[in-house]
């Protein structure tokens, strides 16, 4: 089916478009609040210290930065591959990109602490770090799937889609590389240093950005009543399942990796087996609730199965955000190896692990992360023509 034959539609701004709205403009809200009481009574009210200097909203912002070059995918595969079927949830994969983003990047701002601070990061660039090449790459992401969602959403600019879709897919490779090398790159970290960082990062985008794509396809369809066929669902939740299990494999290899590395060999026996809270998340959150579970129940009749695909899907979210906490606050709760071969005695950077205890107003403000990419979701659906009005199987 030809992207010019779908017929889209607004969402009707019925009475569970308010409750929705309510609710995420209640989170937004929560999350300003948080900020504002972290950044008036100062550090001390946070879990972090002199060790864990990123929290949890980093881990919450990473999470949506990493989602939203993944929820792009849907819109890739079907303008640049070709996959007509595809091509008519494009305009609703473009959206979500910018509002995950969008989200992941208001979280970011706020837990500077000095958010002013920001106009000093968009004018003066250090380009040998890499978190100034980042800032390109998300301003440069909002631009090119903004203009790749005009070029579709516009008559007689439909001959760009594809050439705008394949720079949207080419850049958004490049935005994932560039927050996974964020930690690939800080080599004093054992649990960061490693190239496989950036693959790996790549394939978390595509799992978690589907995952989020397919909660959000299933709620809008089934809560505004349109024809949404099993068939396209089936396919979308087995890639799903496909996606997930590279994630497992590229994880698989980091560690083996590090396994095989004589100066990794540390922290390696403190994420797989000594770090307490840290080891639990990795083997229960990540690997078992994460992964495997998921990918058996895509596969399985349970696959075939709305519930069991949102059921999967939030399971992976989950599992990525374990993920996430694990790389995050794991490699920075690892101590520092100062003088390698020597033992350092210090208060602050010894040879034990920190303990970090996320607080409240954290968590707060990565919900509101989250709160504000679907409140921009919701209005964006809402005010401009985002929905096919059928992707009944009949159609695709």
């Amino acid at each position: 089916m030809a992207i010019m034959r779908t017929k889209y539609e607004a969402l009707n701004d019925g009475a569970w478009f308010y409750a929705f709205m309510v609710l995420f403009g209640a989170l937004v809200l929560g999350g300003l609040g948080a900020s504002w009481y972290m950044e008036h009574h100062g550090h001390i009210v946070t879990g972090m210290n002199n060790r864990v200097v990123w929290g949890m909203p980093h881990v919450f912002a990473v999470f949506l930065i990493v989602a939203a070059s993944g929820a792009l995918n849907v819109a890739s595969i079907g303008s640049v591959f070709g996959k007509t079927e595809y091509k008519p949830m494009g305009r609703l994969s473009g959206l979500l990109a910018i509002a995950l983003l969008v989200g992941g990047l208001a979280v970011l701002v706020l837990d500077l602490g000095r958010p002013d601070r920001l106009i000093v990061a968009m004018t003066k660039y250090n380009f040998k770090s890499i978190f100034a090449w980042n800032i390109y790459l998300y301003i440069g992401f909002l631009a090119i799937v903004a203009a790749y969602l005009f070029v579709q959403m516009n008559r007689g600019t439909e001959r760009w889609t594809k050439p705008m879709g394949t720079l949207a897919f080419i850049w958004r490779l490049a935005l994932t590389t560039g927050t996974g090398s964020i930690f690939g790159f800080l080599v004093a970290r054992q649990g960061y240093d490693a190239a496989v960082m950036a693959p790996l990062f790549i394939a978390m985008s595509l799992s978690f950005g589907l995952a989020v794509f397919l909660i959000v396809l299933i709620a809008t369809y089934g809560w505004s009543g349109r024809e949404l066929g099993n068939k396209l669902l089936t396919r979308l939740a087995h890639l799903l399942g496909v996606f997930a299990g590279v994630v497992l494999y590229f994880t698989v290899v980091q560690h083996l990796t590090n396994l095989y590395a004589a100066e990794h060999g540390g922290v390696e026996r403190f994420i797989l087996l000594e770090g307490g809270i840290y080891t639990k998340l990795f083997w229960v959150g990540q690997i078992i609730l994460g992964g495997l579970l998921p990918i058996a129940m895509l596969f399985s009749a349970m696959g075939r199965s709305r519930t069991g695909i949102v059921v999967a899907s939030l399971l992976i979210i989950l599992g990525g955000l374990a993920q996430i906490y694990v790389i995050i606050i794991g490699g920075q709760s690892y101590p520092l190896v100062m003088f390698p071969g020597k033992e350092v005695v210090s208060g602050v950077y010894g040879d034990a692990a920190v303990h970090y205890m996320p607080s409240l107003p954290e968590f707060v403000l990565g919900l509101g992360g989250f709160g504000l990419a679907l409140a921009i979701m919701l209005l964006g659906m809402t005010v401009l023509k985002f929905i096919p009005a059928s992707l009944a199987d009949t159609d695709n």
